[in-house]
């Protein structure tokens, strides 16, 4: 498609946009009696509208249920996390047994390296990506710590090319094959969060276990970004949060995948607890663990009912735009304009001003793209705020801007632009 600089066009789009109306089904921050143009969802997503109204329903629950609740009602909060299972699978490419919500992200990282990542004398390192969100970062020092390994020669990290700012795949899987010996884990972000690069899973994926190691993911910037097909691409294991572009509110439950092949393995460690005891069997209170099947063996604590009622009430939109790929296809257009127009900016400018440092390939990137400005980055950025653009800052230099299909459109995207060429102006005139 040929692009064009204006906001009559950028309307037309919107006109032609199937996925329009979901926009009305969230909330807007407001500054100064305006909503603000939301281009933040890569770290909070919007709040659906009807979270309230499910939200509500389970305090209703729990005032007049109380303990038989847990049993009791339309939604019994024993079985509340099944529901969930039926619309998580779809955003992640799994089977319902394959997925579970629980806890938050980082704590199930560290569960399911208690299941899957086992050194040896011979195989004890990590593959994972160089400048991985500090989250992943700690955990993964702390886990080779436990085990008695040096974090400096266990952990193997695959940084950009000196004058690059994103990986290529085969840089990667020759990481990992010059390393295939030594290798008990490859473990890396689905997209990674500085960049907004989306990796290439499947091929990672196969690679590392040609090497003979396990293979997860951090998908907190993939999981209701873009499509996922971990059953179909053999991921041993990957977890998510929810927060972000699958809007379930701040802190949000987390969500497991484990590829069933793995279901049977009976020598696989885990850190157990009563909640992923054998469902038919809970309340008899028994010594000796015994996974409930599938994902949801991985459970520890009693189910998060209020944080799972917020999942649940943006899982339902996801389920009423058809899930993943409508909204990857408005995505792939969306961030298209959004590159488009910040190569305007440039242009208009003179000079690159706005430094793109997300992959242009469509194939590689999700929503958002990531922009360093040549001169007063964090001024610009704070301009933006003051005017109702709302993106992110990220130290040391950089501006996320996150178009997200659910609720963004293609005139949020010229405007921005608009904002950012006369910010510019501004600054080179004072």
């Amino acid at each position: 498609m040929t692009f064009e600089n204006n906001l009559a066009f950028a309307k037309s789009l919107d006109q032609q946009d199937v996925l329009s109306e979901i926009r009305n089904e969230y909330l807007f921050p407001q500054q100064n009696g305006k909503p603000f143009i939301y281009l933040c969802g890569n770290s909070l997503g919007l709040q659906p509208k009807v979270a309230r109204e499910v939200l509500g329903k389970q305090l209703d629950n729990w005032q007049n249920l109380a303990v038989e609740g847990w049993f009791e009602g339309n939604e019994p909060w024993m079985f509340y996390h099944k529901e969930l299972k039926r619309l998580m699978a779809p955003i992640v490419g799994a089977s319902e047994a394959e997925v579970c919500p629980m806890n938050t992200l980082t704590v199930n990282l560290h569960l399911l390296m208690v299941s899957f990542y086992r050194p040896t004398k011979e195989r004890f390192k990590i593959i994972m990506e160089a400048g991985a969100f500090p989250s992943d970062q700690y955990a993964i020092e702390s886990q080779v710590r436990f085990h008695g390994f040096d974090p400096k020669e266990a952990i193997i990290e695959v940084a950009p090319k000196e004058g690059e700012y994103t990986l290529k795949t085969e840089d990667i899987i020759t990481k990992i094959e010059a390393n295939a010996n030594e290798i008990a884990l490859v473990l890396f972000g689905g997209i990674n969060y500085f960049t907004g690069q989306l990796f290439n899973m499947e091929a990672i994926t196969n690679a590392g276990h040609q090497a003979g190691a396990k293979v997860g993911f951090d998908l907190a910037h993939a999981a209701g970004n873009v499509p996922l097909h971990l059953h179909q691409w053999n991921v041993d294991f990957a977890c998510w949060c929810s927060y972000k572009y699958q809007n379930a509110g701040p802190g949000g439950i987390s969500g497991i995948f484990v590829h069933e092949k793995h279901f049977a393995d009976q020598s696989l460690h885990r850190f157990a607890g009563w909640w992923g005891y054998q469902e038919n069997n809970r309340f008899l209170m028994e010594k000796g663990f015994v996974p409930e099947a599938g994902a949801d063996g991985w459970q520890v604590s009693c189910t998060q009912v209020m944080p799972m009622a917020l999942y649940h009430a943006s899982l339902t939109l996801f389920e009423k735009v058809g899930f993943m790929q409508p909204l990857r296809e408005k995505s792939k257009k969306l961030t298209a304009y959004l590159i488009f127009i910040i190569e305007e900016v440039n242009a208009a400018l003179g000079f690159e001003q706005f430094k793109i440092i997300t992959p242009k390939n469509e194939d590689e990137r999700g929503a958002q793209v990531s922009i360093i400005a040549k001169n007063d980055g964090k001024k610009i950025f704070d301009h933006l705020v003051k005017n109702n653009v709302l993106g992110d800052w990220r130290e040391p230099n950089v501006i996320r801007l996150s178009a997200v299909p659910m609720y963004n459109s293609f005139e949020d995207v010229f405007r921005t632009g608009e904002l950012l060429l006369s910010v510019s102006k501004s600054l080179q005139n004072d």
